[in-house]
């Protein structure tokens, strides 16, 4: 592609993503609603990158939807299979239940993603049904397969969502959304750069009921994996406040109290003991620090 060309399709999608955002003159009378849509490679990825925001966008009347790529059927140490596929499924409708998200969950077979273009094409249809004005995601360096190829796949449809002639069953969209990426802690290539960050502290406890519901990973994959399902309380009580202590224990990191207090300021940032960071993807529309304010209202 040549530099003109590049140059051109950045300021189209600049002008688009700034027509998306701005609101028109109905919309002045009224707050515009948002379409955000999430797309985690498992079950509970979603809840745990982004729950917090997503209960707040929520209370504002925004439409949020989360997308598990896989059906997690193999992330159990006894169970597997179409039972424990069916198993997550419901974890996942109750999680988005308590907070008033809706869950969706693909069929595609948990550790088997790859990044084909049937799988691609079941994004873009999602994307293009929920009118995205804004998709996160996975970064493509991560510990994971299938969280990697689930950033593969966002980037592989963040220009393809716009056009036409690809799944013409569905209507293209006619702006690009803004593509960002849920916080990691992985180096290389390169590390997460937060250009946003959100404190989480006023709905931390809605977080954490919306973690609750996935038994099968909270209470039973993830400690046995840990090698601490001995520790795991019997009752539902004890295993909440457990939750709660291990999920909470982290405080914002350095790139991330730095994203805070510019966005809150130095006083108000400095307080902040929770927060959800996400990363501005380099395709799909390339937003403003005005345009982020209106994606992310706090």
């Amino acid at each position: 592609m040549t530099t003109s060309r590049k140059r051109l399709l950045r300021g189209l999608a600049a002008a688009a993503v700034i027509f998306l955002l701005i609101p028109n003159a109905a919309e002045s009378q009224e707050r515009r609603v948002l379409n955000i849509i999430a797309f985690g490679a498992h079950p509970d990825d979603c809840d745990v990158t982004a729950g917090g925001v997503a209960v707040k966008w929520t209370a504002l009347g925004h439409k949020v939807r989360f997308v598990s790529v896989t059906n997690g059927d193999a992330g159990h140490q006894s169970e597997g299979g179409g039972a424990l596929a069916r198993r997550r499924r419901a974890e996942a409708q109750e999680a988005g239940r308590r907070i008033g998200v809706q869950y969706v969950v693909l069929d595609n077979h948990d550790g088997e993603l790859i990044p084909t273009l049937e799988v691609r094409h079941q994004i873009i249809r999602l994307m293009r049904e929920w009118k995205a004005d804004l998709v996160l995601g996975h970064r493509p360096n991560d510990y994971h397969p299938d969280h990697r190829y689930t950033g593969i796949l966002l980037q592989d449809a963040a220009y393809m969502v716009t056009v036409p002639n690809v799944c013409p069953d569905t209507p293209a969209l006619r702006k690009n959304p803004v593509f960002m990426y849920f916080q990691d802690q992985f180096q290389k290539p390169y590390p997460f750069k937060p250009d946003v960050a959100v404190s989480i502290d006023d709905v931390i406890s809605k977080k954490i009921e919306m973690m609750d519901a996935h038994v099968s990973q909270f209470y039973e994959w993830l400690p046995w994996h840990a090698g601490m399902l001995d520790k795991v309380p019997k009752d539902a009580a004890g295993r909440r406040k457990m939750l709660a202590a291990m999920w909470t224990e982290d405080t914002p990191n350095p790139a991330v109290r730095e994203a805070l207090l510019k966005w809150y300021g130095p006083e108000a940032g400095q307080k902040v003991k929770r927060a959800e960071a996400f990363e501005v993807c380099e395709y799909g529309a390339q937003p403003s620090e005005a345009d982020l304010r209106q994606l992310f209202p706090w």
